[in-house]
């Protein structure tokens, strides 16, 4: 395996049309990601990490701002070097086990099948089908109809069809969505596994405050824009390129939209103060 490969944005936008009405599902995200670094994506539905996976993983381009993955700025990319990224540098898992997989072809022949894929667009020496079931933690059952596997063992397969070309770059839209808390577990132990024996970066959304606490880091998305982020167990507001500083959920009792608010330095850090008709408070 050739190790991760570095994701960054910077003011990334992203507008589609529903309903007659122009909808901002991204407004300005910088994000960025060194080689090798597994990222959670938190926040709530509808906030954009589905529509940020999908743009990084070069389904569509964005209506404004760069994405890089390593050298590669996607907006300027060609037809040809989408292709290329899509067939071996970044794999997308969908949401939902079997949306990743074909229902009438074993574990194996899925994995089989996503390299077959992979080499008529030249990506070669890659692992046999077998190593990267295994990789995965998925050595039984391996040439048993899909209606046989557990959720577990589904997800894992789907997780080894994502794998199968030997992605540098791993995106997975809820990995471990409606599983018990044990298939959760094996499913997360599977990606930190990957992570630790490839290298690969990996970018998972989720919903769920255990697997949130189980990683690194994690950035959450609010209304389109970095609305925070998380690093070992301590959150911390991110100020953008242009300036914008979102507050974090738990202070906009104190501060409703509207409060005036004031920097001033202390010391080499800031100190917030807010003020009212009266002056600070």
């Amino acid at each position: 395996m050739s190790g991760g490969t570095a994701v960054s944005t910077r003011r990334l936008v992203h507008i589609y049309r529903t309903e007659g009405h122009d909808v901002a599902a991204l407004s300005g995200v910088d994000l960025s990601v060194a080689a090798g670094e597994v990222v959670g994506l938190l926040g709530p539905s509808g906030a954009g990490k589905s529509t940020l996976l999908s743009l990084l993983g070069g389904l569509f381009r964005p209506s404004a701002g760069q994405i890089h993955i390593g050298e590669l700025e996607l907006s300027a990319a060609t037809t040809q070097q989408l292709d290329e990224l899509r067939a071996g540098t970044v794999s997308l898992m969908l949401q939902g086990a079997r949306r990743n997989l074909l229902p009438y072809y074993s574990a194996r022949e899925n994995v089989t099948f996503a390299q077959a894929a992979a080499r008529r667009l030249g990506i070669d020496g890659l692992l046999d089908p077998a190593e990267v079931l295994a990789s995965v933690g998925l050595v039984d059952d391996v040439e048993a109809p899909l209606a046989a596997l557990g959720p577990a063992q589904l997800q894992l397969a789907a997780l080894a069809v994502a794998l199968a070309p030997g992605p540098s770059v791993l995106l997975a839209d809820e990995p471990t969505g409606q599983l018990d808390h044990r298939s959760r577990d094996t499913v997360l132990e599977a990606l930190h596994r990957i992570n630790a024996g490839w290298g690969t970066t990996i970018l998972l959304v989720t919903h769920d405050p255990d697997v949130a606490t189980s990683l690194p880091r994690t950035v959450t998305i609010r209304d389109g824009r970095i609305g925070g982020e998380g690093r070992a167990g301590e959150e911390y507001s991110v100020v953008s390129a242009d300036g914008f500083l979102p507050l974090p959920a738990h202070a906009l009792a104190d501060l409703p939209p509207g409060t005036l608010v004031r920097f001033h330095p202390v010391d080499g850090t800031y100190q917030l103060l807010v003020e009212d008709e009266g002056g600070p408070a």
